[in-house]
This record gives structure tokens, C-alpha cells and sequence, in this order.
């Protein structure tokens, strides 16, 4: 039975969803200030199965090993989030009775793991024992990045091979085609009920990438469905569009109806339209493939409407680039994208670290007043350290701790303080705890808790991320024990799912 809180919060954010996606498309929309202080900034990173040989390779062991090292290190970098791909072609990296296994999985699609090893759920585990986020990356359209050459039996494509369009060699679900909506919504409606993850996350392929010469053969169901609904052929890319429209207001929906503080976002293409596309000169100063017009995903209309809690466009061109320049785009995201959807900036780490651009791209999105954080990709750059990139995170720009930016248009309260905190000695050492309610399905109470130490004497200031020592999911802490000589005092807070944080927090003063 849903308790009361999803009830209630259901009730009130779909009515939200509902009442946005009424209105009209240009709506006034108060801008809210991003964080510019570094205590509230996202910092993902994207984990990739599509194309990687190592995950088949590894018994689950092995895998757990590894997968334990990557996030170590990632966490260690500072990074918060974990965008992990449990989906590249209509198949999974999780247990599944909708699709089958990945064979970049486990070598070839349908066959199975060892033990039916269900590495999503083990790292979302692994994630939040770090405080920190697991957001289940899908790609909704591919279907066989092969064709249909390495399907399994039970893929959805021998169901209803009708359903399905080749382009490009490559195997899609027919966007135009009602049901295919339907299938899609059915997925991510099993993800986001069996699974504890922090957002449905999207990335940039919706109508596949344009081959020349080449149209996308949807001649069928654009008779079927487009012309009925009185589209020409001149107005072919519109019905295009509506068509993805459809698909990403509906996933909202069906998120919101199932899980309400699940968010859903989208890393589109870094251009959305060059200024000589559009009539009144409101594209970027670029001149390359364009979301509106190529991929027919009108990512504005999308986060206008509220069907998107952010956005996170992949600028992964270097700064002076002739045709799509990262310093333009930066400012043209941060002055088109309406709040309160969140901006963070998707970041190519060899293409930057081959320019040695690193600091002058971290500086330059901080200083955008939208803009709230950063992605890289992909991790393993991370995780190889190219160019220095990770040593550079830990030195300089991830030096402290930072917590994702509240999401407060889905839940603008903040929790209840921690009760109870003491200090006593345990035969684990000197422990600081607390007490807390915590609940998977109640995303009011604490998801972690943020420990922060001040020297004796001095004003406590919770907005200087210098002073964080520990961001926990637990309600202990092992205090750094040398015999007395120091007085410190200790904060904590509590911090919700959508990372609200406890207004002042619970203080104790030790002798460390």
C-alpha cells in the first residue's frame, strides 16, 4: 500500500506536472540563482557498458572488486554521482522480465550472469553507502546497435518486428508508434518500483544521429499516425517532435506516479540550434547538428513544461573551437535553460586534457549564476587519471566534499535535526552517533548526514564546505582520536533525498 507521504507528495507534484504541461509553452519563469559556493555542486561521472569488453570477462568476484575500486576512486575525486548505463540496447544490466540480459554484460544477450549476479543492485548499494547518487541510465530508442544480428529470443524486436525501423545499420524502436511509448514507460516504471535509484537519466539519442543521403524510414507509421492527426509531409519534423515530446512527458508522468522523488534528466546534444536556424536569432553561435532540428528533441520545451528536473548538455568542444565554441555554449545554456530545472555541464575529459583546458572550463562554468555542476566523461578517463585530470579534482577543484544542489521544487522542507548526539568511547574507538529516522520510502527523513568540525572558539559557518570532514548514510562516526590536546566542535546535520539539508544541526564539543 502507498504510505502516506508518496501519497501526498504524489497528489501534489503530479497536479504541479499536470497544470505545467497545460500552459503555454512561453511562460515567465522566476530564474533561481545556482550555488555558487562549492558546498552545493554536482559532480557526476558517466560508467558506460555499451562497447566495453570487461565487464563479460569477469566473475562476479572479480567484478565486485572492481566495481568497489572504481567508486573508491571516483569518491575519492569528489565525485557525487554515479551515472551508470543499465540499458544501452534494449536489454539490462539488472534483473529484468520485461528484456533480457545485456551481452555486454555477459557475452551474448539473454544468457544470464553467474548466480544471476544483479550488478545494478549492487551498485546502488555500493553508491549509497558512499552518500552517494545512482542515477539508471537508458537509452530509449536503440535496440540493436548491430542490427538484429545478436538478439536474444526473447527481445521485444521478434514480438513485434513491425514496431522496428533500420537506419544506418542499426536497429530502433519506431518512435512514431504508440506502443513503442507504451514498452518504453513499462521499463522505466519496473527500474524505478524495484529499484532504490536517485534519477532516470537520458542521454542524447532520440532520433538517431542523421546518416547523408540517408532519410529515417518512417514512412509507414508517419501515414499511419502523423497525417491522421492532420501533419503534411512539409510538417514531418514536427510530428517528429511531438513524438519525442510524448515519450518524455509521459516517462515524467509514469516517474512521478510511481516513485515522486525519483528525478528525470536528460544530457542532450551541446547545441540545441545554431542562430541561423531559428527565425528570431535566439540559437547559439555555433554552426553544427542541432537537437531541434536533427534528433527532433526540443529540450527547451521539455524543462519549460516541467517534464525535466535537469538537464545536462554535453559541451564537450574545446574553448575557440570554429564551430561550436564551449565558452558560447556555456553561456547560451546558462541563458535559455528556465529554472527551476538544475544545469550541469557535461565535460569530454581526453578531448579537455588534450587542450589543457581543464581549469579555464571549471572556472568558466562556475561562474555562470545557473549552472551547478559538472559531468565527466566518461569515468574511465577518471579512473586512467588522463593528463593528471583526477590529481587535478582532488587538488583543486573537489578539494572538499560538496552536496548535490536541493531539488526544492519537488520538496522545499527540510528535516528534522538529529537527536541525541554524543561522543563515547566504544571498542571501535572514539565515536560520535546520533539518532535519526530513516526510511527507503520516505524521502523526508534522512537519506545522509553531513559532519562538519570547527576549531574551539570559532564561529561555526555550515556554508564553508572547508569544514565538512564526512558526508555519511550511517549515524556514527569514528572520531581522528591524539590524546586529548585539541577541542573541536562537531556539527551534524541531516540531509533528505532531494538533499535539503537540516537548517542548524546538532553540535557536540570534544577533546580530540
Amino acid at each position: 500500500m502507498m504510505n502516506i507521504y508518496i501519497y501526498r507528495h504524489t497528489i501534489i507534484l503530479l497536479t504541479a506536472f499536470l497544470l505545467t504541461t497545460a500552459c503555454a509553452v512561453g511562460r515567465s519563469v522566476a530564474p533561481v540563482a545556482a550555488a555558487k559556493d562549492a558546498k552545493h555542486e554536482f559532480r557526476g561521472a558517466w560508467i558506460q557498458t555499451a562497447f566495453q569488453e570487461e565487464y563479460r570477462q569477469m566473475t562476479v568476484r572479480e567484478l565486485k572488486r572492481d566495481f568497489i575500486r572504481k567508486l573508491d576512486y571516483l569518491h575519492d575525486c569528489g565525485i557525487n554521482a554515479i551515472i551508470f548505463q543499465v540499458r544501452p540496447e534494449a536489454d539490462a544490466f539488472y534483473r529484468s522480465e520485461i528484456e533480457p540480459w545485456s551481452r555486454f554484460y555477459t557475452g551474448r544477450q539473454g544468457r544470464a550472469p553467474e548466480g544471476n549476479f544483479d550488478v545494478t543492485a549492487f551498485l546502488i548499494d555500493e553508491c549509497h553507502k558512499r552518500a552517494m547518487e545512482f542515477h539508471a541510465w537508458l537509452n530509449p530508442y536503440r535496440a540493436g546497435t548491430d542490427g538484429a544480428a545478436n538478439l536474444a529470443d526473447s527481445h521485444i524486436y521478434h514480438r513485434y518486428p513491425e514496431r522496428f525501423v533500420t537506419y544506418n545499420k542499426q536497429l530502433f524502436f519506431d518512435p512514431g508508434i504508440p506502443e513503442n511509448r507504451q514498452f518504453i514507460c513499462r521499463v522505466v516504471r519496473d527500474i524505478v518500483r524495484r529499484y532504490d535509484v536517485d534519477a532516470i537519466h537520458m542521454d542524447d539519442y532520440f532520433y538517431p544521429y542523421p546518416a547523408v543521403g540517408n532519410p529515417f524510414p518512417d514512412d509507414a507509421s508517419f501515414r499511419r499516425y502523423g497525417i491522421p492527426r492532420g501533419y503534411t509531409e512539409q510538417r514531418r519534423g514536427d510530428w517528429r517532435r511531438e513524438n519525442v515530446n510524448l515519450l518524455v512527458s509521459e516517462l515524467k508522468r509514469t516517474i512521478l506516479l510511481t516513485k515522486p522523488w525519483v528525478r528525470f534528466g536528460i544530457s542532450p546534444f551541446g547545441i540545441y540550434r545554431n542562430k541561423k536556424s531559428t527565425p528570431d536569432g535566439s540559437g547559439s553561435e555555433t554552426d553544427g547538428l542541432q537537437n531541434y532540428d536533427d534528433l527532433y528533441a526540443d529540450v527547451l520545451h521539455w524543462a519549460r513544461q516541467g517534464w525535466t528536473d535537469y538537464l545536462m548538455p554535453q559541451l564537450y568542444w574545446e574553448i575557440g573551437h570554429s564551430a561550436a565554441d564551449y565558452t558560447a555554449l556555456v553561456r547560451w545554456w546558462n541563458a535559455h535553460v528556465p529554472a527551476p530545472n538544475h544545469l550541469y555541464i557535461g565535460q569530454d575529459v581526453a578531448r579537455t586534457m588534450k587542450a589543457a583546458q581543464l581549469t579555464r572550463k571549471m572556472h568558466y562554468a562556475k561562474e555562470m549564476p545557473r549552472s551547478s555542476g559538472n559531468c565527466f566523461w566518461p569515468a574511465n578517463e577518471l579512473l586512467r587519471n588522463t593528463k593528471g585530470v583526477a590529481d587535478s579534482l582532488r587538488r583543486n577543484y573537489h578539494r572538499h566534499p560538496a552536496l548535490i544542489p536541493p531539488y526544492r521544487h519537488m520538496h522545499n522542507r527540510t528535516p528534522k535535526e538529529v537527536s541525541r548526539l554524543k561522543a563515547e568511547w566504544t571498542p571501535d574507538g572514539y565515536v560520535l552517533h546520533w539518532r535519526a529516522a530513516q526510511s527507503k520510502t520516505n524521502p523526508e527523513l534522512p537519506m545522509y548526514f553531513v559532519i562538519y568540525r570547527f576549531t574551539g572558539g570559532k564561529p561555526a559557518d555550515l556554508n564553508d564546505p572547508s569544514k565538512i570532514v564526512a558526508v555519511i548514510p550511517g549515524t556514527s562516526y569514528t572520531l581522528p582520536y591524539d590524546k586529548g590536546k585539541r577541542k573541536y566542535q562537531y556539527i551534524v546535520t541531516a540531509v533528505d533525498r532531494f538533499h535539503n539539508e537540516s537548517r542548524r544541526g546538532k553540535s557536540k564539543t570534544v577533546n580530540l
